[in-house]
């Protein structure tokens, strides 16, 4: 079965290191642009619910401003506790400076 990819920014709207948070069919997602790849994962923390915006990136990992967890934002498995089940990732490309992401499964 074929993803559809829906436009959700255009690529000025996330620099370099940036992070933007974006709504796809009443999902929170969190774009991140690091190291020259966008990654698309769940918004919140799988540990307490929170808002992985702000955190910081260590290699191929954003950890949680809040309580350290951290995950990959290739895969978005636990690389840290205290979190210990996995975030989703969402297919991105690039088309005519637009990003796209994968349309999430319902």
């Amino acid at each position: 079965m074929r993803s559809k990819f829906l436009t959700v920014a255009h690529i000025s709207e996330l620099p370099e290191g940036g992070q933007l948070r974006v709504e796809l069919e009443d999902k929170e997602i969190l774009l991140c642009h690091h190291d020259g790849e966008i990654y698309a994962l769940d918004y919140y923390c799988s540990h307490d619910r929170l808002s992985l915006e702000g955190g910081t990136f260590e290699g191929d990992t954003i950890v949680c401003p809040y309580h350290g967890a951290e995950f990959c934002l290739k895969n978005g498995e636990v690389r840290a506790g205290p979190a210990w089940e996995a975030i989703d990732t969402y297919p991105v490309k690039i088309d005519a400076e637009l990003i796209l992401i994968a349309e999430p499964d319902p």
